[in-house]
């Protein structure tokens, strides 16, 4: 017993000292601080979006048909009266249940094929792989279109397609994270002491590929928004009345000569919810960059 508290004793200052260094460097990524409090009010919104939004999802003013910013309508009005910011404020819940879920989806489609593909090999790997550059030989956007064209325009449709678009990118990335460590030697002492295949990928191979998959995830929602901004820009995603920004930019491209706020503000929204999700991943990255741990 004294032995044992001898040793938490010793290994407790340099827990301390590891848990105070990584502090002190999340700090101090001015890219994580940044994304990650650009993501939080992005989430706040999506959130809070009914009592944020100045008038509701189907207020219309038809005095105010394409109405400059003003004090009343601070973005201005669509061709419908309705509030331009009101729109955006309730399209982010839209948009981020679309990124989210999508990248959910493809997270665990991607990375049960990735790590099958990776773990067993040979001839179960040829097979994964191989069906996988079939989904990479097409553009994301085309693939998009394409399985909604087959299965027809609603929110979990749009989830499906989004998911099934991008679980490529992650069956490639955790195959190959899964191939670097599965002949490491803790994988062999594991396999020699008789644990079944599926304790240990759960145990040992999927905590140490984490890095990686949290990573492309957390990029990959900025890409899954833009996707659902293109499908509704070209008819196939969220449909009217529900707001979308790739809807509004669709809608305000008639309009864009005489009031182009729509489009402005719509397309702001979605740069800024793109670049705040970018600029997380990288802050993610670089916090967990084996090279700044050492």
């Amino acid at each position: 017993m004294i032995e044992e508290n001898t040793l938490n004793d010793t290994l407790n200052p340099k827990r301390k000292f590891y848990q105070t260094r990584n502090f002190y460097r999340a700090i101090h990524n001015k890219r994580l601080i940044i994304g990650l409090f650009l993501v939080v009010f992005i989430v706040i919104v999506a959130l809070f979006a009914p009592l944020i939004a100045p008038e509701g999802l189907f207020s219309m003013d038809f005095n105010a048909r394409l109405a400059k910013p003003s004090g009343e309508h601070l973005l201005g009005c669509d061709d419908f009266g309705r509030d331009i910011l009101s729109r955006i404020i309730l399209g982010t819940r839209v948009s981020l249940t679309v990124g989210l879920v999508s990248q959910l989806v493809a997270l665990l489609l991607g990375a049960t094929l990735g790590m099958i593909a990776g773990y067993y090999g040979e001839l179960v790997d040829n097979i994964i792989m191989r069906i996988m550059d079939v989904f990479f030989s097409f553009p994301s956007l085309l693939l998009a279109i394409a399985l909604m064209t087959a299965f027809g325009s609603s929110m979990s449709n749009i989830i499906l397609a989004i998911g099934i678009v991008y679980t490529p990118h992650f069956a490639r990335i955790v195959r190959g994270s899964v191939l670097s460590v599965r002949e490491k030697e803790y994988i062999e002492s594991a396999r020699a002491q008789g644990m079944s295949d599926v304790r240990l990928i759960i145990r040992h191979i999927l905590p140490n590929i984490m890095g990686p998959i949290i990573i492309y995830a957390t990029m990959g929602i900025g890409d899954a928004i833009l996707t659902e901004a293109g499908l509704s820009f070209l008819g196939l995603g969220i449909q009217p009345p529900t707001p979308s920004w790739g809807g509004m930019l669709s809608n305000g491209k008639n309009f864009i000569s005489v009031a182009p706020y729509e489009v402005i503000f719509a397309g702001i929204a979605i740069v800024f919810t793109v670049l705040a999700f970018n600029t997380f991943g990288d802050g993610i990255r670089d916090y967990l960059d084996p090279r700044q741990n050492q």
